[in-house]
């Protein structure tokens, strides 16, 4: 039996001390995970280089921060942070999770 298949929502973990993560898959290529957050947690703004990140909003709302600017994003959303260009969530506005992809997978 192969390991290719996951279900977010089953993998989607909370907790209110702070944003979680979850590692859906770790290839040599791409990195797939969730970034699952309660309302008003945060992620620092932050940068990968040589690695391209998007985020796609599974749930929730919340406000991200891509470069100079910061949108609120909402269930269906999709946001992309080329290699080296600053991001991250700013807030969560209810619970969110996000749908994490980075190419190549960090370290």
């Amino acid at each position: 039996m192969t390991d290719f298949f996951r279900n977010i929502t089953r993998s989607a973990v909370f907790s209110g001390a702070k944003a979680t993560k979850a590692d859906l898959f770790a290839g040599e290529r791409l990195f797939i995970g969730l970034n699952c957050f309660e309302r008003g947690q945060t992620q620092a703004v932050h940068a990968h280089a040589g690695a391209d990140k998007f985020y796609y909003v599974c749930s929730g709302r919340a406000r991200l921060t891509v470069g100079e600017e910061t949108r609120e994003v909402a269930e269906g959303d999709l946001a992309w942070a080329p290699a080296g260009v600053p991001h991250g969530v700013a807030e969560a506005l209810e619970r969110t999770v996000l749908l994490v992809g980075i190419a190549p997978p960090p370290g």
